[in-house]
């Protein structure tokens, strides 16, 4: 019997494992880091134990930290999450060699499947359909083909190669990531399927000797091979759902499987289908399983680990759900990581947190809450939000719906590409493989448009304005800026979310209300100038703004945290950050400057000084929440100046290189 749990993680997948404690009545115990000492689920924990060291990110990692968290705690059990030492067969052994007891599969287990190379030859003997794969480069004469890390997942040391001139620097960078990611920078090389979906089973197995499927999951929306929206169950013919299941036990039943695990398939086109790897934890994706079926896969993991056999009548899956990874990333810019305060973090409707859904609604997971400090020492992954409903159609409306009406304010998110993926036609009608987001570019585009910038700047100025007259100590109620001979506008200069300045004037009458107004940006100036709305003020107080435009009455919430201000409206949200009136003079930057946008190490340096370089060369690549991420050169031109060198840190804003424009002649 498990009376005091430890989680070995961080995050939402601590929170999520402490809920399910507190359901069944066991104690729990967090570990973390400095940088996670604020965090929420260390204080959910019943107790929490600060783990040393000067890496945030390998502390957790330290498995003679962990046992002695768990002695000094008094923990009689350990969970390992997901990630982190969640399949390092090491640290299974030493719980159990501690006298703990291991929510998880046997050290031998983890063993077995954390070779990928030696998985697929153990589970091809028992029938486990494969994909043809290789360790020498010499013997590959068919491309494309897949980079693929031996030893970790989550997409991590993964690279696409389509001729044999790619092969040796995706080989050489998968092994930097895997080595970085993993501790072991062993790879191989599968054939690569294209138009493959990624198709997984949920297995779960207990200590009487039964292994059984608990459903399918389609996890095909991916970027860097990593999943973002995953659903349940998989839509696929009955007869190919009911080949994956035989498989998936069977590769279970191979290596005498104990607790959750995953096996993961790529279907190909045809219907054919092949073993990609067995996860020997609990998945990112379990919600969508749970939500079909109702079953709590963190409670079985622990029935399972003190001896219970499975439950003799285990439920089908019914309904449909659909997940989303929120990440702290610019989808746009290439998926780098952002960081910073979450000054505000609201997802409306959500009707359970961590499970607990008991019918058609949202179910949300979450490592944050509103205040939290994004760094980057750890995954981009903040939340995950879950929509359950009685088809596909019904749960992905109601997800895209509330992502799209969510208050993220602070960091940038892929809440907008999250949205429009949802709201596609072409994953409306099941049109989805690995290489969704590479064929359909359009769900890059924020969910504001342009022309509706100017409309949302303006609710953002007339906040600001409604503020100022609240706090005025004399005549609060006069109109803002006011006169009795009207003279020049009010104007409030904004920069806008890509980064271009927008000028916003406006003039109220003496009652108040919206007498003119115009707008002026970069945007507006290279483009035909579209005919300015007719706008009417309804309503304006510091936190909302009502404004009439063309007849349609249209709300905006407004938050301001100093000169930053977000605002959200019916078309999607947009960060500003409002100019002073009368800015100080700063330092330059020179021209042609490529600054760092978030802390991390310069890997690698690919060119030097004076070498002649085009647009998109690659300069230099820079490590950051433990992936790597290319620094192209934005424009033809010379390199003029390389400050950082390989293996210099650098923090947001470094000049990481000055590229001087290509002489015209």
């Amino acid at each position: 019997m498990i009376n005091r749990l430890l989680v070995a993680n961080r995050g939402e997948i601590a929170r999520r494992v402490f809920a399910t404690c507190r359901a069944m009545g066991v104690e729990t115990v967090a570990v973390h880091s400095d940088a996670d000492a604020d965090a929420p689920f260390v204080a959910e924990a019943d107790q929490a134990v600060r783990l040393p060291g000067s890496s945030p990110a390998e502390t957790y990692l330290r498995v003679d930290l962990i046992l002695d968290a768990a002695r000094r705690s008094g923990a009689d059990a350990v969970h390992p999450g997901y990630g982190f030492l969640a399949e390092n067969a090491e640290f299974a052994a030493a719980v159990t060699d501690a006298g703990l007891t291991w929510v998880g599969p046997p050290a031998k287990v983890i063993a077995a499947m954390g070779d990928k190379l030696a998985a697929k030859a153990l589970l091809a003997e028992a029938g486990v359909p494969m994909l043809p794969s290789w360790t020498d480069t010499d013997e590959i004469a068919d491309f494309p083909v897949l980079v693929k890390a031996s030893a970790g997942g989550g997409g991590r040391g993964m690279r696409i190669v389509r001729t044999a001139d790619e092969l040796a620097e995706a080989v050489a960078s998968a092994r930097r990531e895997a080595a970085a990611a993993f501790g072991d920078g062993t790879v191989f090389i599968e054939r690569y399927v294209e138009r493959g979906r990624h198709v997984e089973v949920q297995i779960f197995g207990d200590a009487h000797g039964r292994v059984v499927a608990l459903g399918d999951r389609e996890c095909s929306i991916q970027r860097r091979h990593q999943k973002i929206v995953e659903e349940a169950p998989a839509v696929v013919p009955e007869r190919v759902r009911t080949a994956l299941h035989e498989a998936a036990v069977a590769a279970g039943r191979a290596v005498d499987y104990l607790g959750a695990g995953t096996v993961e398939f790529l279907l190909a086109p045809g219907g054919e289908f092949f073993f990609l790897e067995m996860n020997t934890r609990l998945q990112v994706e379990h919600p969508v399983t749970e939500l079909c079926t109702g079953l709590d896969l963190v409670g079985l993991q622990l029935l399972v680990a003190e001896g219970e056999p499975l439950p003799a009548a285990l439920p089908a899956s019914t309904g449909h759900a659909v997940e989303v990874r929120l990440c702290a990333e610019d989808a746009a810019a290439g998926w780098r990581p952002a960081t910073g305060t979450l000054h505000r973090f609201a997802v409306g409707a959500v009707a359970a947190e961590f499970g607990g859904l008991a019918g058609p609604g949202l179910r949300l997971d979450s490592g944050v809450v509103a205040g939290s400090v994004v760094g980057v020492h750890y995954d981009s992954m903040l939340a995950k939000l879950i929509a359950w409903g009685r088809t596909r159609a019904e749960a992905t409306r109601l997800l895209a719906s509330a992502l799209a009406r969510a208050e993220l304010h602070g960091v940038t998110t892929n809440r907008d590409l999250l949205v429009r993926v949802l709201r596609s036609p072409a994953f409306a009608a099941v049109e989805i493989d690995t290489g969704f987001l590479d064929r359909h570019p359009e769900v890059f585009a924020p969910l504001l448009p342009a022309d509706r910038l100017p409309i949302t700047a303006l609710a953002a100025a007339l906040a600001a304005a409604a503020q100022r007259r609240a706090t005025a100590p004399v005549l609060p109620g006069l109109p803002s800026g006011w006169r009795n001979v009207p003279a020049v506008p009010q104007t409030t200069r904004f920069v806008g979310p890509d980064g271009d300045e927008i000028e916003i004037r406006y003039r109220l009458d003496r009652t108040g209300r919206l007498a003119d107004w115009s707008s002026t940006s970069a945007a507006e100036e290279s483009a035909e100038r579209p005919t300015a709305p007719t706008v009417a003020l309804v309503e304006a107080t510091p936190d909302r703004v009502v404004l009439d435009v063309d007849g349609v009455r249209r709300a905006y919430r407004v938050h301001r945290v100093g000169s930053a201000v977000f605002v959200d409206g019916p078309d999607g949200a947009a960060s500003l950050a409002e100019l002073p009136r009368l800015p100080l003079p700063t330092a330059a930057v020179a021209a042609g400057s490529l600054l760092a946008p978030l802390p991390g190490v310069v890997t690698r340096v690919h060119v030097q000084v004076g070498q002649r370089v085009s647009a998109g060369d690659p300069l230099l690549t820079l490590e950051a929440m433990k992936l790597e991420h290319p620094v192209l050169a934005p424009i033809d031109g010379v390199v003029a100046e390389l400050p950082v060198p390989t293996g210099g840190q650098v923090q947001t804003g470094a000049v990481l290189a000055v590229v001087d424009e290509k002489d015209p002649r």
